[in-house]
């Protein structure tokens, strides 16, 4: 059997889902394990999913909801204005997955080197996206980490040789998407299906190599497996997204 190249979406504190996705995955030392970001918020159990990929050392880059708690706790001081805005946005429940504390600053320290990006070769994984009218070099977590609209509606893709691989935007939340549906855009690919959210649930992991992708239900725990062609559909880029808001 060939190795495994596993990229997971937003995790948002279901440790539990993640748990299920690796016990029927069963990944091996040799497999290759990449995070897209958004470990913390929302869910319940934050800081196990911290702790879990600090401790086996997994590939993780930065999602929008570390940036919140790095720039509410980050600075070696509590911004006070930061720290609300963090709590408003899912890290009320990381707080509480701490014993009602913060975050301790070894997982401080360890989401600050956390890099924006990760490029291999065929595939590229970023949190959110890419500026297409910017070039890379001139780019930051501010495109990276937070960009929406102008990269889903772009009509062409970004790299010629590479296919990107986003979280970030809650599938479903494109016109047409059923819950569960990978997003499929011009040279790049969504895979948060919306752990957190009552009308998804579904936790994503695509194996790169086979074209695979495995699902956990995180509140029927239900899991399921196929080839990336049945999960995946076309966004219209004309008309984005069928959601009246869109999940930060």
């Amino acid at each position: 059997m060939s190795n495994k190249r596993l990229v997971i979406g937003d995790v948002h504190g279901h440790y539990d889902a993640l748990s299920g996705l690796f016990e029927n995955i069963a990944p091996d030392q040799n497999d290759e394990i990449y995070f897209l970001g958004d470990l913390i918020d929302r869910g319940p159990q934050s800081s196990q999913v911290v702790e879990f990929v600090m401790k086996n050392n997994y590939n993780c880059i930065l999602g929008n909801h570390e940036i919140m708690l790095l720039d509410a706790l980050g600075k070696g001081q509590l911004n006070h204005q930061a720290f609300q805005g963090w709590l408003q946005n899912g890290g009320n429940a990381t707080v509480m997955s701490y014993g009602h504390k913060m975050p301790p600053l070894e997982h401080i320290e360890w989401m600050k080197n956390l890099p924006l990006y990760f490029d291999l070769d065929n595939y590229w994984l970023v949190h959110a996206g890419v500026d297409p009218s910017l070039p890379l070099l001139q780019q930051s977590a501010d495109e990276f980490c937070w960009i929406r609209r102008e990269f889903h509606g772009s009509v062409t893709p970004f790299f010629q040789n590479k296919t990107i691989i986003i979280g970030h935007t809650i599938t479903f939340t494109f016109n047409g998407l059923k819950p569960g549906q990978l997003a499929k855009g011009n040279g790049w690919i969504g895979i948060d299906t919306g752990v957190y959210h009552h009308e998804q649930g579904w936790l994503t992991a695509l194996d790169l190599n086979d074209s695979m992708v495995y699902q956990v239900n995180s509140f029927g725990k239900n899991f399921r497996k196929m080839p990336l062609d049945k999960a995946v559909n076309s966004i219209d880029t004309r008309k984005l997204f069928g959601r009246q808001k869109v999940l930060f």
